[in-house]
């Protein structure tokens, strides 16, 4: 018998909400599921933490990316199911699964899909599932999380994005596996476990959740001409083909910077440093899926 967890951020809003939820599990046999709640994501690790301890063996995990995030760093390595219910803003580690954004499809792929063994990434001690990363994209996610994305939502990304397009510039030097990749001035750097990143656009287009490697990415562009040429060449060709970008591969990664930058995992902002130590964790995950 599974025994059937739910991890709920209660401000995060999916069709009807968490009543619905509740009567979309009783529906398909599902009684008397563990419920825990939180108000912040940052509580979620010590439900799940409860969740395990109380014999679940399939965690649904409601609530936005940072949620997620959170709670897949609890969940690694554990031989447990682990079951997303997308009700956040931008559901970027949904939309790469093909979860979608229906409440009952949703706990249907949790119930009744596939069970998919899949990487997690690691920085800095933490656990992601789609990408972390330092530079343009971590100064957009930190503005966009001084409440802007409860007022705007995924429009609070474009704003605060407009806004740090000449901010992030930085000396990094990054090792790829032991061995010096990449040194110079980048205005982003990014790791990804997997591919696409806001509006479905492929940072990576070679990236597998389950290859057993992360890929690396750095971008020298500067200023909204310079961006503006590097989004046209991931929206409409391959990212690697663009002059003003790099990108490899490789089990382990060392970033080092010359000025102290906030970071950003699975678009959850973190203070700032000038060292990320990125690693991949093989078949760290069981993740419910559609067929």
């Amino acid at each position: 018998m599974t025994t059937v967890a739910v991890v709920a951020h209660r401000r995060k809003r999916l069709g009807g909400g968490l009543r619905v939820l509740r009567a979309a599990l009783h529906d398909r046999g599902v009684t008397d599921p563990l419920w825990y709640e939180v108000d912040k994501s940052k509580f979620a690790p010590k439900k799940v933490r409860k969740a395990l301890g109380d014999g679940a063996d399939l965690v649904f995990v409601w609530g936005g990316d940072g949620t997620v995030q959170r709670s897949l760093d609890m969940l690694a390595g554990a031989d447990v199911a682990v079951a997303v219910l997308p009700a956040g803003t931008a559901n970027l580690f949904a939309a790469n699964f093909g979860i979608p954004e229906d409440l009952e499809s949703a706990v249907e792929i949790g119930l009744h899909g596939e069970r998919r063994r899949i990487d997690l990434g690691v920085v800095n001690g933490e656990h992601f599932g789609v990408m972390a990363g330092t530079g343009f994209d971590a100064l957009m996610i930190r503005d966009a999380g001084r409440g802007l994305k409860d007022r705007l939502g995924r429009a609070a990304y474009v704003w605060t994005g407009a806004r740090n397009l000449g901010r992030s510039r930085a000396v990094v030097r990054i090792d790829v596996d032991g061995e010096l990749w990449y040194e110079g001035t980048a205005g982003c750097v990014l790791v990804g476990n997997v591919g696409r990143v806001l509006g479905g656009v492929s940072a990576f287009d070679d990236a597998r959740p389950d290859d057993g490697v992360l890929d690396v990415g750095v971008v020298q562009a500067t200023g909204p001409l310079g961006w503006g040429r590097v989004l046209t060449r991931m929206v409409v060709g391959r990212t690697e083909r663009s002059p003003l970008t790099e990108v490899t591969q490789g089990h382990d990664v060392d970033v080092r910077l010359d000025r102290k930058l906030p970071y950003e995992l699975d678009g959850g902002d973190r203070k700032p440093t000038k060292r990320l130590r990125v690693s991949v964790d093989p078949r760290a995950l069981l993740l419910c899926v559609p067929r």
